[in-house]
């Protein structure tokens, strides 16, 4: 692995069409990737890139209930509810995910594994249903793909060039 952007891996497991499966590798250490991860501060500027925006209330403490806000959409209400479902720092996090009110929970997963040279990074989104959730989830695909390639590796590479992230060191 070379230089400081992420590199894509192809998917080793079958999934439903609705299932979201993205590997990227970071040439970065895996505390730093995890740091990245689940830092309020720094969470938000890597989904800038998907037009995501801040985490409230986030905490990597199972049963912590924290919510994604972004801009709201006339198809929807712009903010995801979650609960925090596992962790196991610094390679598991675990948390659900509803959109919009009255739907049923989906499920994030983000795996890390050190690996030569860096970090490997699996997220994992399943749980969507119906024709609905088919939609959204080639939507969310699209963004996550996105925000993990570039916004991700942006924050990464920011970590290592100086203080402008630092803010939200922890």
């Amino acid at each position: 692995m070379t230089g400081n952007t992420a590199t894509s891996v192809p998917p080793t497991h079958s999934a439903s069409r609705s299932d979201i499966h993205i590997v990227n590798e970071y040439p970065h250490p895996i505390a730093k990737v995890w740091r990245a991860l689940t830092d309020p501060a720094l969470i938000r500027e890597w989904t800038k890139e998907g037009r995501g925006g801040r985490a409230e209330g986030f905490s990597a403490a199972v049963g912590t209930k924290f919510r994604f806000v972004a801009k709201r959409q006339p198809w929807w209400r712009g903010f995801v509810e979650c609960e925090v479902l596992e962790v196991r720092a610094p390679s598991l996090l675990r948390y659900t995910w509803v959109g919009d009110e009255g739907d049923s929970p989906t499920f994030v997963t983000y795996q890390l594994e050190p690996i030569d040279g860096g970090t490997r990074f699996t997220f994992d989104h399943s749980g969507f249903r119906g024709i609905g959730g088919f939609l959204t989830s080639k939507v969310l695909r699209r963004v996550r793909t996105r925000m993990l390639a570039k916004g991700l590796a942006e924050v990464l590479r920011g970590l290592d060039e100086g203080p402008q992230l630092e803010a939200g060191r922890s």
